[in-house]
This record gives structure tokens, C-alpha cells and sequence, in this order.
């Protein structure tokens, strides 16, 4: 297994704790392995209720798509292609998933990080996405 459940669950818990410590604020984290498939969600208590599927939408986007949601939400502007080409209605732009790559540089999955300001999400969800290698 590229992205077993324990180390899901450590992933869960470095973002959980970045965003307390960086922001003060409460979040949702979720990781999906390569394929698209749910393998660890979690909503910190007092988390808007709206970022548990917008996280999860991050997680999604970045495995499927085996980039960054910022890269995605790029490449879709610089070929002016709407997002609906792509027939997912869990694709998102939005700043905050991370791809998540072995040491080897493989995609194993992705991770997304909702309920702060889009680029603090982004930057919880990158050092979660470096933590893996």
C-alpha cells in the first residue's frame, strides 16, 4: 500500500497541529490516496461546516489530477479550459491541496486543507505534502 492509514493519521495530525500553532484557527484535513478514495477526514471542532467538503474537493483534485490545486486552477486559466471539461464535479481550483509523492517522486495521493484564509490552507497543506518524503 503507497499511503497506508498510520501514516494518513500522522498527516491528520501535523496539519491539525500547524494550523493551531500558525494560525490559531481550526481546520479540516483529508487525504486520499491515488486512485480518488477517502482515507482519513478529520473536522476540528469549531471548523465551518462549508470546508469539510471543500477540503475534501482539495484532497481529491490533487490525487486525480497528480498536482497542486494552485498548478490545476493554472493550467486551466493559461488553456482558458472551464472546469466542467473535465466532467468531476469534485474538481476544484482552489488554493490548499497538495499532491502527496514518495521519496521516490511517485504520487501516492493528496491532501486538502480547508477553514483559513487560501493560502494559509495552501501552506498547511504543502508542509503535510513535504512531510511525506
Amino acid at each position: 500500500m503507497d499511503l497506508p492509514f498510520e501514516r494518513a493519521q500522522k498527516m491528520v495530525a501535523l496539519a491539525t497541529k500547524e494550523a493551531m500553532m500558525r494560525y490559531q484557527r481550526s481546520i479540516c484535513v483529508a487525504i486520499y490516496d491515488r486512485q480518488g478514495a477517502l482515507v482519513v477526514f478529520a473536522r476540528m471542532d469549531d471548523a465551518p461546516e462549508r470546508s469539510v467538503k471543500i477540503a475534501q474537493c482539495k484532497a481529491y483534485t490533487s490525487a486525480r489530477m497528480r498536482m497542486d490545486t494552485v498548478a490545476f486552477d493554472a493550467q486551466l486559466r493559461e488553456k482558458n479550459t472551464p472546469i466542467a471539461y473535465y466532467c468531476d464535479q469534485q474538481f476544484t481550483g482552489i488554493p490548499g491541496g497538495c499532491v502527496l509523492k514518495n521519496a521516490d517522486g511517485k504520487v501516492i495521493g493528496g491532501v486538502g486543507i480547508s477553514g483559513l484564509a487560501a493560502d494559509e490552507d495552501a501552506a498547511v497543506s504543502a508542509i503535510v505534502a513535504k512531510s511525506y518524503d
